[in-house]
């Protein structure tokens, strides 16, 4: 039996250089390592790049290749920047083995992307911004950064897959939405959840900001691709062509006016689908005279005032489904993103005299 291997001794910390004279720009190179270095006043305000180029003895090149690819900290954020000015007393890192951020992003979306998964469905909630699926028109990058890109990597890199993990699009969501969708794992399941869909028995329930004061009630209305005036919307004088939509809408909250008499800015309301059509949710608040806050495509005709917000402000809350392998109730619930919330909270503060 030959002898057991001497353990290998691990890694030195990265070593502390504070010497100013590591600060000389035009000594030799070599090739980038793990490092940590106090600015001295020699490179007070000097650009990331230089600082790095000066402190690590690295070349120009690999000073901004290390920034680019977020192996830098300053104190201890990433700092993406080689233009960033340094100042004299401030701790900078080099640490190679840092993850560049864009998989640091795309691993925390991945943890909060999937929220159920098993052979036949997978339930995600969707972050804004984010198309569901590709149109045709994107560039290579934006088609592998849609929602149902991401899944099926999430999927094949947890389910040990070789090449694109199977998955169905069983329903949409604007790339301005937030929430929860599902896709069918299997086409078996996609025919399940399709005829769901078909007779109306998916529960699906928005949460929205709305202008006004929204009233409880329904919505039901052919929509066509175009009403007459280039925009996607109900059927003139209650012809039946097109889609037929409806929505039910349930008041939840007031929240503050803008003018002096105190009148309602904003409803916080729920929307349930009965049935699915393209904007339909939009079309019908805004036709109805309460477009959603955050809209740009149906404020036509709405005269009074916008409530400035970072994107639509349309969630989809709560998702409920038959499963398709054996008809057991499925029910899910998310709460809505960060956004959301942040606009509405600033809504629901009491508003200040004089304020605009």
């Amino acid at each position: 039996m030959p002898p057991p291997r001497p353990a290998r001794p691990a890694p030195p910390p990265p070593q502390d250089h504070a010497d100013p004279t590591a600060a000389d720009p035009t000594g030799p190179v070599r090739p980038p390592q793990d490092g940590r270095w106090t600015v001295p006043a020699a490179l007070d305000r000097r650009p990331l790049d230089g600082a790095i180029r000066a402190l690590a003895s690295v070349s120009w090149s690999d000073a901004r290749r290390l920034i680019e690819t977020g192996k830098v900290l300053v104190g201890n954020a990433v700092a993406m920047s080689a233009r960033r000015r340094v100042l004299s007393g401030e701790r900078i890192e080099v640490r190679l083995s840092a993850p560049r951020p864009e998989t640091v992003r795309r691993r925390k979306l991945e943890v909060e992307l999937v929220v159920y998964a098993d052979a036949s469905v997978v339930v995600v909630n969707k972050p804004a911004g984010v198309s569901t699926i590709p149109y045709g028109d994107e560039d290579p990058a934006e088609q592998a950064a849609t929602l149902d890109a991401l899944v099926r990597e999430v999927l094949a890199r947890r389910d040990r897959l070789r090449g694109r993990a199977p998955l169905g699009v069983v329903q949409r969501l604007d790339k301005g939405t937030s929430g929860l969708l599902v896709f069918a794992r299997t086409l078996a399941a996609k025919k399940h959840l399709a005829q769901q869909l078909r007779v109306r028995s998916m529960h699906r329930q928005y949460l929205a900001l709305a202008h006004g004061a929204v009233p409880r009630g329904t919505h039901r209305s052919y929509l066509v691709e175009d009403r007459g005036d280039g925009l996607r919307g109900s059927a003139r004088d209650g012809r039946r062509e097109g889609q037929l939509a409806v929505t039910h809408v349930e008041p939840i909250e007031t929240l503050r006016g803008l003018d002096e008499a105190g009148a309602a800015g904003v409803t916080l309301v729920a929307c349930r689908l009965e049935t699915g059509r393209t904007h339909q949710i939009r079309i019908h608040l805004a036709e109805a005279g309460h477009p959603l806050v955050g809209e740009t495509v149906y404020v036509r005709d709405h005269r009074g005032p916008r409530i400035p917000a970072p994107r639509l402000m349309l969630h989809a809350a709560e998702l409920g489904f038959s499963h398709p392998s054996d008809d057991r109730p499925m029910r899910f619930q998310a709460p809505p993103p960060a956004d959301f919330d942040e606009v509405l909270e600033r809504l629901r503060q009491p508003r200040q005299k004089g304020a605009t």
